[in-house]
């Protein structure tokens, strides 16, 4: 055997051929033409296993099979035979590539990457400030408000309860850009537990509790579509 027969088995390996696979081509290499007999001594692996194997070694266009007389000898074929099969599984592997696309809608269709929905998680003063730049953007933002929160959005709609009636922040941040409009809610009628803006696909909830301020982003149509009709239902039963 070669005495770097590791490196071999190692490259053999890599290409997903069994072991045994490069101890064969080993011993076919060292030893030259050899009947399976023979194969099976120097390779060190029982015939029968030989006879299993030699399709492998015929797919991977490493064995040539001679026929002398009224038996069946094997030699090695170059080595270089080995980029027929790096060939072929560079293909497969373009082929599963451009079929990963197909799989990705097959996936998108099924009933839970159906609902395509996305949340994210905000914590302190920093979370509430990147919340609200979030929704800058937006034409029109739909607030119920429990809290005073700050408006950077051209646009609002607002449902407040009864201790934000007149929402004292609608004086501090109105801008000549913004159309504000405050509606108030009798907490009989519905009580505001939470803040929350709706805009586009995007519903985001705010909390001060305990002192803690932390807030989230979910992102689904259905979910902003549904939220919206709350909003109406409200604006609908609030007085200005």
């Amino acid at each position: 055997m070669l005495t770097d027969s590791s490196a071999i088995r190692t490259y053999f390996a890599k290409l997903g051929l069994h072991r045994e696979v490069a101890d064969i081509y080993l011993a076919l290499h060292t030893h030259g033409a050899q009947s399976i007999a023979a194969l099976a001594r120097n390779a060190g692996i029982e015939r029968t296993r030989i006879y299993r194997l030699i399709d492998t070694l015929l797919e991977s266009n490493l064995i040539e099979v001679e026929q002398r007389g009224t038996r069946a000898v094997m030699k090695p074929a170059p080595i270089a035979n080995l980029s027929i099969l790096i060939a072929r599984r560079e293909q497969e592997l373009q082929s599963l590539h451009d079929e990963l696309g197909l799989i990705e809608q097959v996936l998108a269709r099924n009933s839970l990457s159906n609902v395509a929905m996305e949340t994210q998680l905000y914590a302190g003063a920093e979370g509430l400030r990147l919340m609200l730049h979030n929704s800058k953007q937006a034409s029109e933002v739909l607030r119920v408000a429990r809290d005073d929160l700050p408006m950077t959005a051209p646009a609002y709609r607002i449902v407040s309860g009864p201790s934000l009636r007149k929402h004292r922040l609608i004086q501090s941040t109105q801008s000549a850009l913004q159309t504000i409009q405050s509606r108030s809610i009798a907490d009989a009628t519905f009580h505001i537990t939470q803040s929350f803006d709706i805009y586009g696909d995007t519903v985001a909830f705010y909390s001060y509790k305990d002192g803690d301020i932390f807030g989230v982003e979910i992102r689904n149509k259905e979910t902003a579509d549904m939220q919206r009709q709350l909003f109406n239902l409200l604006w609908d039963k609030a007085t200005q």
